[in-house]
């Protein structure tokens, strides 16, 4: 195996090879970057994890000028994700921390003002998403008449997404005699027949077959039912443990939901999709980078192209409906020689999928048994869960509960009306019912709320004076009698006042 410095890189380029603590170069870094740096157009195949960006970046940035105020980009890479745009930036990054490039990324989800501001001051180098790239050009902000290198990363992946018209107009705007790089991780037909053919007389460089799997790669499956899946996860977290995994579901409401269930469960979860925005995607992968995040739960926007290290084991909790896709998804672990482990989740709705997965990478997977997993007893809980959901969902129960809550609501409507309508209310109700009401004729008739019989007519009475009519003004005011605050705190007094007892003797006077 060759050396760094056995490849033909300047001592600059070397330097960055330091700063980004390579050692050796892979097998596609060892064959690419040789064939980069004599100018030669280039198909290379290799599986995720081996180098790819840096056997591009590396020659390409070794060779490249510097363009004037106002021109470039002199070289364009083209990728089909922002994450993935955004590592490719990171690592030229480095290396132009020894070349002296400028560098430029820019992707979707992001504001256009700062991209324009950055492409009019001049780029030596521009990472783009096909998207985003188009919208620029279209706005008269990106020319790429000045490109000299031209790198189609992930051309697969570009076609599988539909991304092939966006991909013609951006090569017909660059210049013919460009440099071609083109990564991918498996080469067919569908590259050669369409973007194989803008390429001049390309170098072949094939490190990955399609369908090969990483030899240190252990993969398993796990045969249940799909309602079983959530406990089998679980099971699978609490005995593998649960350090950095990487979930992979069919569709984004699973993957929210499997996330929603592992949080409650007591893991540190998140899911990325493409539902999820520019920074909740690159926040989740930070967060599973420092290991705040433990579990990652993605679709497939994550298993092509993201960069994510020291990946303990991969779980496909769905099977992909393409075959191709169970082999970057597993690609996520045994990276650059590390061992790394994968199972995959199967169910009877699943079995045509497997077989056509075994058919691609021709062997069969074989099955795991979990210890700690029983099957029997996962199907009883689920039974009970199920039912006790199906009650709470059933018309006539729903109903019958309605019914009640509509009983209570109007009984307490009922008491509320009831005491807004009550002339003296509660408090002073109770008060006067514990003091035995009384009879204003008699002699122990209570002096709040008797009455004085004024011909035929009753009058309220408090102390002997009617409701509402103010003291005589010269009336002399008696120490220590209970008023102000101290009425508000005192127990109310059912004994006579001194001017009704006045009033009574009076009476019985006239009477006489």
């Amino acid at each position: 195996m060759l050396k760094f410095d056995e490849l033909g890189l300047s001592e600059a380029a070397l330097q960055a090879v330091a700063r980004l603590g390579y050692e050796d170069p892979t097998p596609v870094q060892e064959r690419a970057i040789p064939l980069a740096l004599e100018g030669r157009d280039l198909i290379a195949a290799a599986k995720t994890g081996t180098g790819k960006t840096a056997a591009f970046s590396l020659p390409s940035l070794d060779k490249l000028g510097h363009a004037k105020g106002g021109q470039g980009p002199l070289m364009l890479v083209v990728t089909p994700t922002r994450e993935l745009a955004q590592q490719i930036g990171e690592v030229c990054g480095t290396i132009a921390a020894s070349t002296h490039h400028r560098i430029l990324t820019v992707v979707g989800g992001l504001s256009y003002e700062p991209q324009i501001s950055k492409l009019k001051r001049g780029v030596d180098v521009l990472i783009a998403t096909p998207g985003r790239l188009v919208d620029l050009m279209e706005r008269g902000a990106a020319r790429l008449g000045d490109v000299e290198v031209l790198v189609l990363d992930e051309a697969d992946r570009m076609l599988d997404m539909g991304f092939w018209p966006a991909m013609k107009k951006i090569i017909g705007a660059t210049p013919v005699g460009r440099q071609t790089l083109l990564f991918s991780a498996t080469i067919d037909r569908s590259i050669l027949g369409s973007v194989g053919k803008l390429l001049r007389n390309p170098a072949m460089v094939e490190i990955a077959h399609k369908g090969e799997t990483a030899d240190t790669v252990e993969q398993y499956v796990v045969h249940t039912q799909q309602a079983l899946k959530p406990a089998l996860l679980k099971a699978l977290l609490a005995e593998r443990g649960a350090e950095r995994v990487i979930v992979f579901a069919r569709t984004r409401s699973r993957a929210d939901a499997t996330c929603r269930r592992l949080k409650r469960a007591g893991y540190a979860a998140e899911a990325i999709h493409s539902d999820r925005s520019q920074n909740q995607r690159r926040r989740a992968l930070d967060n599973f980078a420092s290991g705040k995040t433990n579990v990652i739960v993605a679709t497939d926007v994550l298993a092509r192209g993201i960069d994510v290290d020291e990946v303990d084991y991969v779980v496909n909790y769905d099977l992909p409906t393409q075959p191709e896709d169970y082999v970057h998804r597993i690609g996520r672990t045994g990276r650059a020689g590390a061992a790394g482990f994968a199972v995959s989740f199967t169910c009877p709705e699943t079995a045509d999928a497997l077989r056509d997965i075994e058919r691609l990478i021709k062997r069969p997977i074989p099955e795991l048994k979990l210890a700690s997993w029983d099957a029997e007893a996962a199907a009883e809980e689920e039974a009970a869960r199920a039912a006790r959901s199906e009650a709470r969902r059933d018309p006539e129960i729903k109903q019958a509960a309605k019914e009640l809550a509509a009983r209570e609501r109007k009984k307490e409507k009922a008491r509320e009306t009831a005491r807004r309508e009550s002339p003296t209310g509660g408090k002073k109700r109770q008060g006067a019912a514990k003091g035995g009401g009384g009879d204003p004729k008699t002699k122990n008739a209570p002096n709040r709320g008797c009455r004085k019989q004024t011909g035929g007519r009753q009058e309220p009475q408090r102390d002997g004076r009617p409701l509402g009519k103010k003291p005589r003004a010269n009336a002399p005011k008696r120490k220590g009698s209970p008023r102000g605050d101290e009425r508000q705190t005192r127990k109310p007094d059912l004994r006579p006042g001194r001017a009704h007892r006045a009033s009574l003797a009076r009476e019985r006077g006239e009477q006489r």
